[in-house]
């Protein structure tokens, strides 16, 4: 099994190289295919939508869109499947930054309903009660 760096990919999702792009487009088609065993971990898809959102200008619903096409590749290993495809929504539905949609989720899945932070976009969600320490 290979660890699958957000650097890979971003080259799939943004074909801003075409040669790397092809290569990264066959080992995913590998993974498809079950010759291949790749895993991606929840910090890679935080840096690929961070890179796609600040760097490549993309709106929420196009990363968003990009996304769920990588969570839905068949054979694909993820550290968290159903938190990101759950942060994934909230980050477009609530317009707020991807690890704040992250958090509110495993607050959900952990029983959490307060958080200290001075960031005022978890105010958007009503179920969660921020404090500033």
């Amino acid at each position: 099994m290979y660890l699958v760096d957000a650097n890979v990919i971003l080259r799939y999702l943004t074909e801003d190289d075409k040669k790397k792009a092809d290569a990264c487009e066959k080992l995913l088609e590998r993974a498809v295919d079950g010759k291949e065993k790749l895993f991606i971990s929840d910090m890679v898809i935080a840096e690929i939508i961070w890179v796609l959102e600040k760097i490549y200008k993309y709106e929420k619903d196009a990363i968003r869109f990009r996304i769920e096409k990588i969570l839905n590749t068949p054979n694909l290993i993820f550290q968290n499947k159903n938190l990101l495809e759950e942060s994934i929504s909230l980050y477009e539905e609530a317009n707020i930054d991807f690890i704040d949609a992250y958090h509110i989720i495993l607050m959900r899945e952990n029983n959490i309903e307060e958080i200290y932070s001075y960031d005022t976009d978890f105010d958007r969600v009503p179920q969660i009660k921020r404090k500033e320490p």
